[in-house]
């Protein structure tokens, strides 16, 4: 019993020397990860909400395409089972038009 604790013992100073070796090289590795969330990631994710406002601001305008009704597009082969059965559930009356054009 004695020669298996000895073991035990042995073991965990082992490991404890192993994990003081590998302590500084995580904390490394921490502060890496944590200057390029600051420096590479959070100004990425800024300039891309930048690009999508200016990209939004110049190419929006309040009119809607022309309806054209072709025969393959909006078929309801049967009714949703909300509403009126006839508006998606999702349904926008400016921007979606329903299978005869839009409602206003």
């Amino acid at each position: 019993m004695a020669g298996w604790m000895r073991v035990g013992r042995s073991f965990s100073r082992k490991y404890s020397s192993a994990a003081s070796d590998t302590h500084a090289s995580s904390e490394q590795t921490q502060l890496l990860w944590k200057r390029l969330s600051y420096f590479v990631g959070f100004p990425a994710i800024g300039l891309a909400m930048v690009n999508c406002y200016l990209n939004h601001q110049a190419h929006h305008h309040d009119e809607r395409p022309e309806f054209i009704a072709y025969d393959h597009m909006r078929i309801r082969s049967k009714k949703f089972p909300w509403g009126d059965g006839n508006h998606s559930l999702f349904h926008n009356p400016k921007t979606n038009p329903l299978p005869e054009g839009y409602e206003e």
